[in-house]
C-alpha cells in the first residue's frame, strides 16, 4: 500500500477544510497527522474530510471528520459541501449520501453550483446535546460570562446538529466581542461535557441572522455550517425569525452567506452554499508529511 494519498485544499465560505481520499485503504487519518497538517501555514486547516470506502448500502462513502487539534468531529456542514463539490468533480455525479458517525446526510450539487446537505434533525433534549444540567427549556439556558450583574454574554440557546452548540443572542456586530478570549472558556465549560460550539448571533430581520463563531477543536474560524443551522433553527424556536433564514458569516471572505430552512414537514434542516477548490497534492495519514501537486518549487513538508 502505497504511503501517500491524495487531497485537495478548499475551503466553504473560507471555513478551511482538507478533504483527503483514503478509498481502497483500511487505515486512517491519525491525530499526529493532523496536528502536524494544521501546524504547516500552506496547510492549516478547521477540519479535514477523509473519504473512506463506504460502510453501509446505499451510500457513497463514509467520511471520517478531523478537527485541527486531532479530535474527532461529529459532523461539518461546510466541509461537506467541499466532498460533494471534489466527488461531483470527479464522478460527475450530483446526488451523493454519506455516513458519518453523526448519521446519515443527503446531498446535492445544484446548477449553479452551490450545494444543499440536509443536516438531518436538531436536537434539543438536554441529555443528547448534552449538558451536564437538566434544563426543561433549552431555547434558553443558566449561563453567563462577566460580572453577575451585567454579563458580557447570557442566557444562550443550546442544540445539537450532530455536535453541541451554544448560540448567544447580541444586538451589534459579532466582530466587536473579544470571542477569542471567551470561546475558550465557554467551550471548555463545565456545562458541556463534550465541549461545545461557541456562536455569537445578531438577527438582523424576520429573515436575515449575522454570526461569528468558535469551533470546538478548532478556535476561531471563518465559518462554520452546523454553527449556522443550529442558529437558524434555534432563532426559529424563539420566534427571532422564521423557519428560512440567510446566515451570514461575519468572519468569511466577503461576508459570505449560507441559506437554511428548517423544513416543518420533516423537521430537517437543509443548509445551501458554495464550495471553493484552491489546490491539491499528496500526503501521508500516518505522518501528516505533504507535497502540492504541480506547484514549482514547492517541497513536502
Amino acid at each position: 500500500m502505497s504511503a501517500t494519498v491524495e487531497f485537495a485544499k478548499m475551503n466553504g465560505l473560507g471555513n478551511k477544510i482538507l478533504v483527503v481520499d483514503m478509498r481502497g485503504r483500511a487505515d486512517k487519518v491519525t491525530p499526529a497527522a493532523a496536528i502536524a497538517l494544521n501546524a504547516a501555514p500552506d496547510t492549516q486547516f478547521d477540519q479535514i474530510m477523509a473519504i473512506h470506502d463506504p460502510k453501509a448500502a446505499g451510500t457513497d462513502a463514509w467520511i471520517d471528520i478531523l478537527n485541527s487539534d486531532g479530535s474527532k468531529a461529529q459532523a461539518c456542514g461546510n466541509g461537506t459541501r467541499c466532498v460533494v463539490q471534489a466527488l461531483a468533480s470527479e464522478t460527475g455525479k450530483k446526488v451523493f449520501t454519506f455516513q458519518t458517525v453523526a448519521g446519515i446526510l443527503n446531498a446535492v450539487e445544484h446548477d449553479d453550483g452551490t450545494i444543499s446537505v440536509d443536516m438531518g434533525k436538531p436536537v434539543f433534549e438536554w441529555d443528547k446535546i448534552p449538558l451536564a444540567e437538566e434544563f426543561h427549556d433549552t431555547s434558553r439556558i443558566e449561563l453567563q460570562i462577566g460580572p453577575i450583574d451585567n454579563p458580557v454574554l447570557h442566557s444562550p440557546s443550546v442544540a445539537s446538529m450532530g455536535n453541541p452548540h451554544a448560540i448567544f443572542w447580541i444586538d451589534r456586530d459579532p466582530m466587536s466581542f473579544d470571542l477569542g478570549r471567551f470561546g475558550p472558556l465557554l467551550e471548555n465549560h463545565p456545562m458541556f461535557p463534550e465541549r461545545a460550539n461557541i456562536t455569537l448571533a445578531q438577527v438582523t430581520s424576520p429573515s436575515s441572522i449575522t454570526t461569528r463563531t468558535w469551533e470546538r477543536g478548532a478556535g476561531l474560524t471563518l465559518a462554520c455550517g452546523s454553527a449556522a443551522c443550529a442558529t437558524a433553527v434555534s432563532a426559529a424556536r424563539t420566534g427571532r425569525t422564521g423557519r428560512e433564514v440567510a446566515v451570514k458569516v461575519a468572519s468569511s471572505p466577503n461576508q459570505g452567506i449560507l441559506n437554511i430552512e428548517w423544513r416543518e414537514r420533516d423537521g430537517h434542516v437543509i443548509m445551501t452554499g458554495p464550495a471553493e477548490w484552491e489546490w491539491s497534492g499528496t500526503l501521508d495519514p500516518a505522518t501528516g508529511s505533504w507535497s502540492r501537486d504541480a506547484a514549482p518549487g514547492a517541497e513536502a513538508r
